[in-house]
């Protein structure tokens, strides 16, 4: 008799809990999706994280694309340059400038503004007239841009587009005669 109340209560516990394992799945549906995705989305944290980190140490390493020979060759600066306010960005461009005069080539720049058809027609004949371009993209108008990029792909002219001014730091005679 005692075996058979101790199957009860057993049988009556294991009923119990599945009635209230029932509510709680009735209680949040889709749980076992949604513990899917967050496991997903912590792990595209992480892979973000890897990606800035790596963004982060290439960019503290000397540009892949200005390791080329530039003697004799003319390089279009497209950013900001001479305007006193300009700061690092004119730094940038002069940092720019000496490494490629230094290394013999031929220093040509462009503001990379809107002004009107005159600085078009400017900047198509700097783009063609380079054997290299370096794009200071927070510098220059989004036409400005799109110019260079659109142009540099077409014709397959390299370019090295730099986001902020510090980098140009990273341009030396050494990386340019390489």
């Amino acid at each position: 008799m005692r075996s058979r109340a101790q199957v009860v209560i057993r049988d009556t516990k294991l009923a119990l809990a599945r009635d209230e394992l029932a509510e709680l799945a009735a209680s949040a549906p889709g749980l076992p999706t949604r513990a899917r995705l967050a496991r997903k989305v912590e792990w595209l944290g992480e892979r973000v994280q890897d990606l800035m980190r790596e963004l982060l140490r290439q960019q503290w390493l000397p540009m892949p694309a200005m390791q080329a020979d530039v003697h004799e060759k003319a390089v279009l600066y497209v950013g900001s340059y001479l305007d006193p306010n300009a700061g690092q960005q004119a730094a940038g461009a002069n940092v720019a400038q000496q490494a490629i005069e230094q290394a013999g080539g031929r220093f040509l720049h462009h503001a990379g503004g809107d002004d009107g058809a005159d600085d078009v027609a400017a900047l198509e004949a700097g783009l063609v007239a380079a054997d290299l371009v370096i794009c200071q993209t927070g510098c220059v108008s989004h036409d400005a841009y799109w110019r260079v990029h659109d142009h540099c792909k077409r014709t397959g002219k390299r370019c090295v587009l730099v986001d902020q001014p510090q980098a140009m730091h990273f341009v030396r005679k050494e990386a340019l005669l390489t």
